[in-house]
C-alpha cells in the first residue's frame, strides 16, 4: 500500500502539503455535504482541476482522492434516493433498506479512514497507493509528463 521512494527528499513540502490536501478536502466537504454526496466529488473534482498540471505526486494523489470518492458516489445516491422515497412517498421502511444503510455507512467509513491514512502519510512524503485505485490511477496519470 506504500512506497516509501519519494521519502528520501525528492518531493518538496509544499507538493506533499498538496497532495494531503487532495485527501483532506473530500473529508471536509464531506461533512458540509453530507446530505447531498455529489458536492463532495464536484469539490474534489475542481481540486484535481487546479493541480492537474503540478508534479507527478501531486496529480497522482488527487486523482486517486477523486477516484475514491467517486466510488462511494453511487451507492450514496441510491441511499439517499430511497430515503426520500421512505420518508416523502409511499415507501416503508424495511430490513433491506437498514442492511443497505450499514452497508452504505461501512463503505463511507472506510473510504473516510483510507483518506485519512493517505494524508497524514502523504503529509510525510510517504507515497500511498490503494490497492484498487493505485493501479488505476497510474494508468491514467503519466508519470513522464511532469511539468514543474
Amino acid at each position: 500500500m506504500e512506497n516509501n521512494i519519494y521519502s528520501k527528499g525528492y518531493i518538496h513540502e509544499a507538493e506533499a502539503e498538496k497532495a494531503s490536501s487532495a485527501y483532506l478536502m473530500s473529508t471536509v466537504i464531506l461533512i458540509v455535504g453530507l446530505p447531498m454526496p455529489i458536492i463532495n466529488v464536484i469539490a474534489t473534482v475542481m481540486f484535481y482541476w487546479a493541480n492537474r498540471r503540478k508534479t507527478y505526486f501531486v496529480r497522482f494523489h488527487c486523482m486517486q482522492s477523486m477516484l475514491s470518492q467517486l466510488s462511494v458516489i453511487p451507492i450514496n445516491v441510491i441511499a439517499i434516493y430511497w430515503a426520500v422515497h421512505i420518508f416523502f412517498g409511499s415507501g416503508q421502511m424495511t430490513n433491506l433498506y437498514i442492511s443497505y444503510l450499514i452497508t452504505v455507512l461501512i463503505f463511507n467509513l472506510l473510504e473516510f479512514v483510507a483518506s485519512l491514512y493517505a494524508a497524514t502519510r502523504t503529509r510525510k512524503k510517504i507515497d500511498v497507493r490503494f490497492w484498487f485505485f493505485g493501479q488505476l490511477t497510474e494508468r491514467i496519470c503519466k508519470q513522464n509528463i511532469d511539468v514543474n
